[in-house]
């Protein structure tokens, strides 16, 4: 009898354990299962604001390069930017700080949108197409 109540013990442990790295999100399961010490990356989406052919390609390529996790690029459906904005989309300012460290440009701003699963939506303006050129 014992046995079986230990078992049962255990398996709601396991249960209970389990559905609180799921409710918290695939980034924070990811930073309970990471070796301590090792930066876990962030999750950025990047997108061109600008009429720069492959700005975005290249931006995400540098950020890749550089540790972060980019899930998606392309063009925004607003064109014209002039200043790069780095819009923080969960959490506080610190991933837009890193991404603005890593890029050497840009103005965060907090503007969470929980639909989207990504922790920094990086809107690209005109400030950036000399990276394109110098990667």
């Amino acid at each position: 009898m014992s046995r079986w109540i230990g078992a049962v013990v255990v398996a709601g442990l396991v249960v209970a354990i389990a559905w609180h790295l799921v409710a918290r999100g695939p980034r924070a399961a990811a930073a309970n299962l990471a070796v301590p010490g090792e930066r876990v990356p962030y999750l950025v989406e990047v997108l061109n604001g600008t009429d720069a052919d492959g700005l975005a390609r290249s931006v995400t390529h540098r950020l890749r390069r550089q540790g972060f996790d980019v899930v998606s690029f392309g063009s925004a459906a607003a064109g014209g930017i002039d200043s790069t904005q780095l819009l923080v989309r969960r959490g506080d300012a610190a991933a837009g700080l890193a991404v603005r460290k890593a890029l050497g440009f840009g103005r965060v701003a907090l503007a969470a949108d929980s639909a989207l699963l990504l922790d920094v939506t990086v809107l690209l303006g005109r400030d950036a197409i000399p990276i394109d050129r110098h990667p």
